[in-house]
């Protein structure tokens, strides 16, 4: 029988053909794309496990002093950026991304082991899982994207970063379902157990990216990021800082991210005070916000896997990053003159839809277009140490703005809003003018983003 005609041979080509037509996946991406997808989806299938443990272990600490571990986790990112960029210039970068989640494994299973020990209501121990809970989410966020934009060009990153984040928004259906349904059976100690398992599968799965990098280096020539893993990055534990602070285009990508922290924040304490307002018990306010999470979900996925990389083909990045702030002007604006639930509700809803299933993938392409050191270290600064301290920031504004209503703090927000439409414009400017020159170097070649 000729070979081309064998059964795994026919799979493959099915699946090709399927990838093809939904997303514009070329023969050679395929295997790349599905591990890349999978990757995505026990990352955050695995966060979204534990992240209702660690929000229960900041009820042990107290609700009324969580502010205090906003600001532990503040300190905590301003530790770990300079860490993570010193261990990346000392370890093969083939050897280190995977260690990074097989880490994070450790540590959970070692908030295993004293949780196990009788130490769950130990106040100390409770703030601790929960500060490095919200550490490291953002971390493992951030590599993950990282890596993207280390395999696939910006060519490639159009056509498939909306759907390859697909697999993280069905990790975040699926992660908090298995909490849900387990969480009274099993109880939060073998959560913490599923969470830690689903980090091993996912260092794994790196690794198989990793060798997955180097055949398409192999077989698609200068049609991806031609960078290697096998080598250390230069430089010191400071560079991310320092890479930021020299390049206007970092430096632009970090404002875009900063005001982006500070519109979320801003609508979360909306909806927070008029769901507290609307709902007496704990059980309704939960059921609130999770169909809220439930709709948000289910629309971006759909969008994802057949609409983000048309709609990025169609109008473009700048088009993509424009998308949310418009949106946002026109919420706010309807929010001042009507602040109720039901129109805040369907607004979270539009807004996260459109961040999850165009925005965030889009923001995601700006990193294709830098070198490869930028990508580990800088990136790693933006998307943890500028995002918490927006977070930071935004929640200690937004407290003193709420007292004053809900139309108050909309106001606001419109005006935030209104600032951060420039910005997005001239940060797609900037990255046409970085992908061109880009574009134009010769292969193999690096560039720093533009001083």
């Amino acid at each position: 029988m000729n070979q081309s005609s064998t059964p795994g041979t026919e799979r493959h080509s099915l699946t090709s053909r399927l990838l093809k037509s939904v997303a514009a996946v070329e023969p050679f991406e395929v295997r790349a794309v599905i591990l890349s997808m999978l990757y995505f989806f026990f990352l955050f299938g695995s966060y979204s496990v534990i992240k209702p443990v660690r929000d229960a272990m900041g009820t042990v600490y107290g609700v009324a002093h969580l502010q205090e571990l906003f600001t532990a986790t503040l300190v905590a990112s301003l530790v770990f950026a300079p860490l993570y960029s010193g261990l990346a210039s000392r370890i093969k970068l083939s050897t280190f991304l995977p260690w990074v989640y097989g880490f994070v494994a450790v540590t959970i299973l070692i908030f295993y082991a004293l949780f196990v020990g009788g130490h769950f209501q130990d106040r100390w121990i409770a703030a601790g899982f929960y500060v490095w809970v919200s550490t490291f989410n953002l971390l493992i966020i951030s590599v993950f994207w990282t890596f993207m934009a280390d395999i696939f060009s910006s060519v490639q990153a159009k056509r498939l970063f909306g759907f390859v984040a697909a697999g993280g928004t069905l990790g975040g259906i699926v992660g908090p379902a298995i909490a849900t349904f387990l969480a009274t059976k099993l109880g939060n100690n073998n959560l913490i157990l599923i969470s830690a398992a689903g980090f091993g599968i996912t260092a794994a799965l790196v690794r198989m990216l990793a060798v997955e990098k180097q055949k398409l280096l192999a077989v698609a020539g200068n049609e991806v990021q031609r960078t290697s893993l096998d080598h250390r990055l230069k430089g010191n534990p400071f560079d991310g800082f320092r890479l930021l602070l020299q390049s206007r285009y970092l430096l632009l990508l970090a404002l875009f991210l900063l005001v982006m922290t500070w519109i979320s924040t801003i609508v979360y304490f909306q909806l927070g005070d008029l769901i507290t307002k609307a709902f007496s018990s704990r059980e309704a306010r939960t059921q609130a916000y999770g169909m809220i999470d439930l709709a948000v979900n289910s629309v971006a996925v759909l969008i994802q896997l057949f609409g983000t990389g048309r709609i990025i083909k169609r109008f473009g990045v700048k088009f993509g990053l424009l998308l949310n702030p418009v949106i946002m002007v026109i919420a706010f604006l309807a929010i001042a003159f009507s602040p109720v639930l039901l129109i805040l509700g369907g607004i979270q809803i539009v807004r996260r839809v459109a961040e999850y299933a165009v925005a965030k993938p889009t923001r995601e392409m700006l990193f294709t277009v830098v070198d490869q050191e930028s990508r580990y270290k800088a990136k790693n600064v933006i998307d943890t140490v500028v995002y918490r301290f927006g977070d930071f920031s935004s929640a200690w504004v937004s407290a003193l703005i709420l007292p004053h209503g809900v139309a108050g703090l909309a106001i606001f927000g419109a005006i935030t809003s209104a600032v951060w439409f420039p910005i997005a414009f001239l940060l797609g400017k900037r990255y046409e003018s970085e992908s061109a020159k880009s574009s134009s170097l010769a292969p193999g070649a690096v560039r720093r983003p533009d001083h």
